[in-house]
C-alpha cells in the first residue's frame, strides 16, 4: 500500500497514521472529521494492469456505485456508525466511516474473555444497530471484533457495513453470483472467521453472528474452528460447535441464535428484549475500593486476603468501626499491646497493696 501519513486521497483525506491491515485513520479536510479509511485490493482484473493516474476502470466505478446505494441507504441511528461512501486510488478501493474516539473490540477481545454482564451491554447496544438495518430492508453481513468500536461511554457502535458490501461486490464481480470461484475469492477476502460464515444471509444470517460473536467475547474463542475456511464452514454445516453452556447465563441466548433453522432464532429486536431484561436482574457490581480492600491478587497463585491497612495516628476516615462490620471481623483489642506489660504490672502492685491492708485491718 503506497501511503502514509501526511498524504491525501481522494482530494480530501488526509492520512494520520500509516495504514496497517488495509486500514488507516484520516481526517475529512471538508469537514475536519477523523474517519476510519478501509482498503480492498483490486485485482488486475479490474484494473487492467493501469497505472494509478490513469482512468478508473468501469469496474471500479460500479464497486463504487454499489457501495454508495447501501451507504444512502443505512438508517441514523446511535448505535450505527456512519459510511461516508467510497472511492478507487491506485489499485485500491477505499471506504470511508466515521471514527469517534474508542477502542476497537477487537483490542478488549485480545486481552481476555469478557465478563458475561458486560458482554450482554454490547450485545444489547449490537442488537439495536442491527434492527435499525433489518427494519431498512438492509443486512450487514460483517458483524465481527474488527468492525465494533467501543466507546469511551463504554457503548457499542456497529460499523464495517461498507468494507462488508464491497467485499461481497467484489467476490461476485470475480467468482459470479454463486459457485465455487465466488466462494474461493469470499474465503480469501474474509478469512476463517466465523461471524462470516452463516449457512443463510440476511437479518437471521446477522443475528446467528451476533450468537458467535457473544461466545467469542465470554469464553474467549470462536464456538466453531477456525483452522481454515472449508474446516470452518464444514463444521458450521454440520453443527459442530462447543456447547452454550460456557456461555454462562448468556448460553440459553447463544443456544437460540446460533440454531440452524433461521427460523427458530430470536429476531434483533427479542434479543434485545431479552438482554434488557438480563441486565435489569444483573448481579450489583462490588465497589472497586471495597474489593481491593476485601482481596489482593498475588500472581499464579491463590486469592488470599488483604493485610489490614493501619491508619496514620490523628487520620479521620469514613470507615465504620470494626463492631459494625459484621460477624468474621477482627475487633480492635480494649488495651493496646503495647501497654499491656505496664498494666499488669500495676495490677500485682495494687494486689499486693490491698492483701497488706486487708493484714492489718484484721490484726489490729
Amino acid at each position: 500500500m503506497r501511503a502514509g501519513p501526511g498524504q491525501m486521497l481522494a482530494g480530501r483525506y488526509r492520512l494520520t497514521d500509516r495504514p496497517a491491515a488495509l486500514s488507516a485513520l484520516a481526517v475529512d479536510e471538508r469537514t475536519g472529521d477523523v474517519v476510519r479509511l478501509r482498503a480492498l485490493e483490486l485485482p488486475a482484473l479490474l484494473t487492467g494492469g493501469r497505472e494509478p493516474d490513469d482512468p478508473v476502470p468501469e469496474q471500479g466505478d460500479q464497486l463504487v456505485r454499489r457501495v454508495a446505494v447501501v451507504g444512502s441507504a443505512a438508517p441514523r441511528h446511535p448505535r450505527l456508525l456512519q459510511g461516508a461512501g467510497a472511492f478507487v486510488e491506485g489499485e485500491l478501493l477505499w471506504t470511508v466511516e466515521e471514527r469517534p474516539a474508542g477502542v476497537p473490540l477487537a483490542e478488549l477481545a485480545a486481552a481476555g474473555p469478557l465478563p458475561p454482564y458486560r458482554v450482554a451491554e454490547l450485545a444489547a447496544d449490537l442488537a439495536g444497530a442491527l434492527r435499525a438495518l433489518h427494519e431498512a430492508g438492509l443486512a450487514h453481513g460483517n458483524l465481527t471484533t474488527e468492525s465494533v468500536l467501543v466507546c469511551e461511554d463504554g457503548a457499542a457502535l456497529l460499523g464495517g457495513l461498507l468494507a462488508g458490501v464491497a467485499q461481497e461486490a467484489l467476490a461476485e464481480e470475480l467468482g459470479g453470483p454463486g459457485g465455487r470461484r465466488r466462494y474461493e475469492v469470499r474465503a480469501t477476502l474474509a478469512g476463517p472467521v466465523a461471524e462470516r460464515w452463516p449457512l443463510d444471509g440476511g437479518p437471521a444470517g446477522d443475528c446467528w453472528a451476533l450468537g458467535v460473536l457473544v461466545h467469542r467475547l465470554v469464553t474467549g474463542r470462536s464456538p466453531y474452528p477456525e483452522g481454515g475456511v472449508p474446516e470452518l464452514v464444514t463444521a458450521v454445516r454440520d453443527g459442530r460447535r462447543e456447547p452454550s453452556a460456557a456461555c454462562g447465563p448468556l448460553g440459553p441466548l447463544v443456544e437460540r441464535l446460533l440454531q440452524p433453522d433461521p427460523a427458530r432464532r430470536p429476531t434483533a429486536v427479542e434479543v434485545r428484549q431479552e438482554l434488557a431484561a438480563l441486565l435489569a436482574g444483573a448481579p450489583e457490581p462490588v465497589g472497586e475500593e471495597r474489593a481491593a480492600r476485601a482481596l489482593e491478587l498475588r500472581p499464579e497463585g491463590p486469592v488470599v486476603p488483604a493485610p489490614r491497612r493501619r491508619r496514620p495516628r490523628g487520620s479521620v476516615t469514613a470507615e465504620r468501626p470494626p463492631e459494625e462490620e459484621g460477624p468474621g471481623r477482627d475487633r480492635r483489642p480494649l488495651i493496646p499491646p503495647a501497654l499491656l506489660g505496664p498494666v499488669l504490672v500495676g495490677g500485682v502492685f495494687l494486689l499486693l497493696v490491698l492483701g497488706m491492708t486487708a493484714v492489718v485491718m484484721f490484726a489490729g
